[in-house]
């Protein structure tokens, strides 16, 4: 049964992923298809993030009362309902309305997961989740050549449609195969202990901050302007495809190994030093160079995951929730303030200057992080 759960949930983290990531490989066509510029392209795509931070806080609630085997087949339910919208769409308002619904539906597909795996596996919490976000990720390796080649086959309509029926599917899976805890484990009630006051801290922040520049970075280029990039660079889809895979299939490798060195080499450190690296990636974006750039940014752009690590080693135990839900926050409002932003300076002063702005945002998240090499303590 403990199989079972892990690849049910598994399975929607991994749709999550996916939707998150197509449209870079789908953005010349919904440009060209619904006459969208780079503005109303990085609008849109970034509407997901928007959709999915703002149902965090009462995700959470929902997720404590009634538990992952409820709510995540219910909000699944929302996002086939959004794809569906999302393939029929005739304008831009009824394709954002799409992105917004899907992003709301994918919303439990994470932390229902985290909420299912704390009780069904409480001794091996840490090396589980890492191992289904890693896993997780590889929906955007079915984001990357396999959706270029599905999209040549169906077009983009025909994948959100065929994608539809899919998200209903593994909805059901979950409502009729899994349960929220295992046999003779009471379902756990949630106690209130603290406020958001309880965990704000300049350590804190300092990790927020740096989540909404590299964990918003991160996404912002892999599920949309890596792709749109390629493109305007004059590549064809399945290059861009294989582009993206190569940026997809190392992310899930940094994905994987993040957690390993953190935990034998310092969190921090191992943070630092992959942001740096990242940093590096942007820089060679910037020069054009895109199959050293692509993997570079894919595979350290992974590990910006670590700053959940790091916020549950800055809050007291009791609040560890919370400290996370905070960053998670910040990376996720991060990846819809640069995804549109991004839109924004391409329409108005073109790539070099919108990836200018990244790289610059990075390195002061990095320097405002610098103090957070010294050791911390949580408080309580």
């Amino acid at each position: 049964m403990a199989a079972r759960i892990f690849f049910l949930f598994t399975l929607g983290y991994f749709l999550s992923y996916f939707y998150r990531s197509a449209n870079a490989v789908l953005a010349k066509d919904l440009s060209r298809d619904l006459g969208l510029g780079p503005a109303e392209l990085g609008f849109m795509t970034s509407l997901f993030y928007l959709a999915f931070a703002s149902v965090q806080l009462p995700l959470g609630s929902l997720l404590d009362r009634y538990g992952p085997r409820r709510i995540t087949p219910a909000l699944l339910l929302v996002a086939a309902l959004g794809s569906l919208v999302f393939g029929l769409a005739q304008s831009f308002p009824v394709l954002a309305l799409g992105r917004a619904l899907i992003g709301v539906g994918m919303a439990a597909a994470l932390m229902g997961s985290m909420k299912a795996f704390s009780l069904w596996f409480p001794r091996n919490y840490a090396t589980v989740s890492t191992l289904l976000v890693g896993l997780g990720a590889t929906g955007g390796l079915l984001a990357a050549t396999p959706l270029a080649l599905l999209k040549e086959a169906l077009g983009w309509r025909g994948v959100f449609l065929l994608g539809s029926g899919v998200v209903v599917l593994v909805a059901l899976a979950i409502a009729l195969w899994a349960r929220n805890t295992p046999r003779g484990v009471p379902w756990p009630k949630a106690e209130e202990k603290g406020g958001l006051g309880a965990i704000l801290s300049g350590a804190l922040l300092r990790v927020a901050f740096l989540g909404l520049a590299f964990g918003g970075g991160f996404l912002a280029l892999q599920t949309l302007w890596a792709g749109a990039y390629a493109y305007h660079l004059g590549l064809e889809a399945v290059a861009v495809g294989n582009l993206l895979f190569l940026y997809s299939g190392s992310a899930v490798v940094g994905f994987l190994v993040s957690g390993f060195l953190a935990d034998r080499l310092g969190t921090a450190r191992v943070l630092l030093g992959a942001a740096l690296l990242f940093a590096l990636g942007l820089g060679l974006l910037l020069l054009g160079h895109l199959w050293p750039a692509y993997p570079i940014l894919g595979f350290f752009g992974a590990f910006n995951i670590l700053t959940l690590t790091q916020a549950r080693e800055l809050v007291p135990s009791h609040l560890v929730a919370r400290g996370t839900t905070l960053v998670n926050l910040f990376a996720i409002g991060g990846t819809f303030l640069l995804q549109w932003g991004v839109g924004v300076v391409v329409g108005a002063l073109g790539y070099g200057v919108a990836f200018a702005g990244l790289l610059g945002l990075h390195l002061l998240a990095l320097l405002l992080y610098l103090p957070l090499l010294r050791p911390q303590r949580a408080s309580g």
